[in-house]
């Protein structure tokens, strides 16, 4: 599906923005297919207190790409909430539901939630990309020796294997390459049982369930439950409390090699929470395989970077929307147990100390990796301190390669 080029979207809806039912719908199916084309992750429909804005997330980052009248805001909302099935009179309260119409039109899954304001009405659209456009594990990007690594995990039957990284990251997209490369080299010989929340996406050959948190059907029962379903690899969409994190490291003990993500900002990060929440320290150095800690930082687009006399930087062009950047790269760090690591969890070590040793150990940690991009000319200084805080200049003749 070819883009719009931004000047063309933005004379096509400049021309749609006028009331009138027929143009309201005009309006959205032209907005969720540029979005769908140019790869957005997020649509937003944004009231403000004289606007409707409309912003794309593209490679993770928000981008304004065309702005309504305040009167054409409810009509435009409307429009998703009928798309989606949901009440339309109900604009008090937030609602959740799926464009099943506009996802078969377009081949990807489309889920839009409203939430109220003090403006009116706020609109977000996800994209999910198709099924078959999903990377493979060898295709995400990570270092040959890492990835040697992580292979060598998966063939383990036991242990856990935790994924850590904020919102955005990749984490659940990682996770799931993980269960199609099992269910690749086993010939689908292994039960496989996941609880999410939520599903993201359809894995054909695995046994999915959709956890309801505040229910009777939340993580900690329903893992619970999975482990009573003879299970030999199990992935829980996130560890967020004592319980679910107990039971986990319980069955990485006992034979099932357990998926499983927990929000920190660093792969030693995790080993402190997991402690915090009172997992003894002799239960994760025997029950712990690997953590990974990734990021996503938006790549340097091709056609426009450009290098002056310091660094490479971030030109702009039409072919990345102005933004300079183009594509997303992955960089990651994986934590595997050792002795020393070992005897530091059994001392309940905290963060500080771990992250010393694992350095000591000549790991390679996430910010080498981000400052190897860099030189590279892969991405920029100024993306790495968004994602990851300042970093050091390169001299020039570190940033003159790529």
């Amino acid at each position: 599906m070819p883009t719009i080029s931004r000047s063309d979207l933005q004379s096509q809806l400049a021309a749609l923005a006028v009331p009138g039912p027929e143009r309201v719908t005009r309006v959205v199916d032209l907005v969720l297919a540029d979005a769908v084309a140019c790869g957005a992750s997020d649509v937003h429909f944004e009231p403000t207190h004289r606007t409707l804005e409309v912003r794309y997330r593209l490679d993770g980052v928000l981008q304004k790409v065309a702005e309504f009248s305040r009167e054409l805001a409810p009509n435009l909302v409307a429009r998703l909430k009928v798309l989606a099935e949901l009440l339309t009179y109900r604009i008090d309260i937030p609602q959740e539901g799926r464009l099943v119409e506009a996802a078969a039109r377009y081949g990807v899954d489309m889920r839009v939630s409203t939430f109220p304001t003090i403006h009116g009405e706020k609109a977000a659209v996800r994209l999910f990309e198709a099924a078959t456009r999903y990377l493979d594990l060898d295709q995400l990007g990570f270092t040959p020796d890492l990835l040697q690594a992580l292979h060598a995990m998966l063939r383990e039957r036991g242990g856990a294997v935790l994924l850590t990284g904020p919102s955005g990251s990749g984490k659940t997209t990682t996770i799931y390459a993980c269960l199609r490369h099992l269910l690749t080299v086993s010939a689908g010989s292994l039960n496989i049982v996941t609880i999410e929340d939520p599903v993201e996406q359809i894995i054909e050959g695995v046994s999915q369930a959709q956890a309801r948190p505040g229910t009777d059907f939340d993580f900690a029962r329903g893992l619970r439950s999975l482990l009573r379903q003879d299970p030999e690899i199990i992935m829980v969409g996130e560890i967020r409390d004592p319980e679910t994190a107990g039971i986990a490291v319980e069955a990485a003990l006992t034979g099932h090699l357990v998926f499983s993500t927990l929000h920190s900002g660093s792969a030693c990060g995790v080993i402190a929470r997991l402690l915090d929440m009172g997992i003894e320290p002799y239960l994760l150095t025997s029950g712990l395989k690997g953590i990974l800690n990734q990021r996503l930082v938006r790549r340097l687009c091709p056609a426009c970077r450009r290098h002056d006399a310091q660094e490479w930087r971030a030109a702009g062009c039409e072919t990345c929307y102005g933004t300079g950047y183009h594509g997303r790269l992955l960089l990651a760090e994986l934590l595997q147990m050792d002795a020393v690591l070992r005897q530091a969890i059994l001392a309940r070590a905290d963060t500080v100390a771990l992250e010393e040793i694992t350095a000591a150990g000549r790991r390679i940690s996430i910010r080498a990796a981000a400052m190897q991009a860099i030189a590279d000319g892969l991405t920029t200084a100024e993306e790495i301190a968004r994602i990851l805080g300042p970093v050091p200049r390169l001299n020039k003749a570190q940033n003159t390669r790529g």
